[in-house]
Formats: structure tokens, C-alpha cells, sequence
């Protein structure tokens, strides 16, 4: 049987701002990736979700970002290696005292937004963060884009290296994301992302928005939580994939 991990990127809410519908999501997910409270998040939130996780029985990952909650963390900044992994260090330290108090442990690192794009075409950032995350604990796994830098930077490190795949999104002919900047970036038909998803899943591969077909490895789906069909979407993911007899389980 095929089996693949199913992540949503949760946790974003803060202060009387609301995004998500994380409750629901955890109900068919088996990864949540929880702000840090540097884009979105902060602690009630942080409490809640952690919570939330343990009584759906869902691994959880810090989900650090750039110090950037005005931009939601997706506006590039340019930092000292130094700083970015004092800044990686910070928010998976914030997380963990919620996860250590509920009785639980922090499974995985994954970087939101800029930070995860700049890590994933730049090497020196992207091996700043896997140091950080192996020096809190080597057996954190960093959570990547398939065939990024960061995945690169995790083997040489010495971390486990989760390969992610995004079902709406756009991807370049080199494996990177296209920018959410460029028009249909972002697909919105359903029946769309849900043929990526059994294409990647048994063949490996998923075509460019130029056309062309490249190959990924698939160990984890991500499903925006921050997207307002993300239920319904996460719904009808969890039902194909029990029709075609794929398993969604953590893996790691």
C-alpha cells in the first residue's frame, strides 16, 4: 500500500485576527506545521494548536519564518547567517516549550514563505537552518521542497529530509515554485490538484507550468491552511486517496 503524509501549514491566527479553519483541518491531516508567532501565531494560538494536534493524534513541526508578521512572512529579507539561525533557533524554542508541556514531541522544522523559497534556491540559507535545527536536536527532519537546497543542506548536515510537493501550485522546469507574484500560480480547480496528487504519488513526477514533466519525490502533500477552501480541499484529498487505496499517515 501506498502511504504519503498529508501537512497543513496551521497555526496562523493571532490576537482577534482570525485565518483558517485549523479545527476541522486536523481532523484529516497527519502533520501540522504551527507558526511561531513571527507571521502569524502567538502563544494562546500556539497553546490551542498544539492541543488540537494531540487530540487528533497529528505530528507537529515549528513552521518559522522571517520576522515579518505585517507581510505574513512572504516579503524577502536579507540576514546574516548568524542571525537567521539565532531567528530559526528563537521560534522552534517558543513552539517546543507547547509541545514539551502538553506531554508531546516536536517531530519536524519546516520554513514558511520567503524563508522556505530563499532556502530552497540558496544553499548558505538553506544550511544555516538545518544547522540551527540540528543543533536543538539532530533528530528533528527538515521539512523541504523535492529537490531544493534544503534538501541538500539537510543531507550534508546530517538531518532527516521530509520531501514536500504542493498540489496547487505552480512549479518552474527546475523544481522551484512559481512566484505567487505571476498570474495562476496558485491552481484553484480541485479536480486539477487531486490528479497531481495520484500522478506524483505513483509516478513520480508532476509537469512544469511550462509544460515540461519533472520528476519529484513525494513524502509529504501540503494543503494551505490559510486558503478558504482548504476544508473542503483536505476533504476531498482524504477521500480519493482511500479510494485509491493510498494511506495518509505520518512517516517519520
Amino acid at each position: 500500500m501506498l502511504r504519503v503524509d498529508l501537512n497543513s501549514d496551521l497555526g496562523e491566527s493571532y490576537g482577534s485576527y482570525v485565518i483558517g479553519c485549523d479545527e476541522e483541518v486536523l481532523k484529516y491531516i497527519s502533520s501540522a506545521n504551527i507558526a511561531c508567532g513571527w507571521h502569524g501565531g502567538d502563544p494562546v494560538v500556539m497553546e490551542k494548536t498544539v492541543k488540537l494536534a494531540k487530540k487528533n493524534g497529528v505530528s507537529i513541526g515549528a513552521h518559522p519564518s522571517y520576522p515579518d508578521l505585517m507581510g505574513f512572512g512572504r516579503r524577502k529579507m536579507i540576514l546574516q547567517t548568524e542571525e537567521l539561525k539565532a531567528y530559526t533557533k528563537y521560534q522552534i524554542g517558543a513552539l517546543w516549550s507547547f509541545v514539551k508541556s502538553n506531554g508531546l514531541e516536536m517531530v519536524h522544522v519546516k520554513a514558511h514563505g520567503a524563508m522556505y523559497n530563499d532556502a530552497a534556491a540558496d544553499y548558505n540559507i538553506a544550511r544555516a537552518i538545518a544547522e540551527a535545527i540540528f543543533e536543538i536536536d539532530p533528530n528533528l527532519a527538515l521539512m523541504a521542497l523535492a529537490n531544493s537546497q534544503m534538501i541538500t543542506a539537510a543531507n550534508d548536515v546530517g538531518l532527516r529530509a521530509i520531501s514536500e510537493v504542493f498540489a496547487d501550485r505552480a512549479y518552474e522546469d527546475d523544481g522551484s515554485l512559481v512566484s505567487r507574484a505571476v498570474p495562476n500560480s496558485v491552481i484553484h480547480d480541485e479536480n486539477v490538484c487531486i490528479q497531481r496528487i495520484l500522478q506524483m504519488l505513483k509516478e513520480g513526477t508532476v509537469h512544469a507550468a511550462s509544460g515540461k514533466l519533472i520528476k519529484v519525490k513525494s513524502d509529504s502533500i501540503c494543503v494551505h491552511g490559510d486558503n478558504p477552501s482548504a476544508l473542503q480541499f483536505v476533504q476531498k484529498i482524504t477521500e480519493i486517496l482511500k479510494l485509491e487505496n493510498i494511506e495518509i499517515r505520518s512517516k517519520f
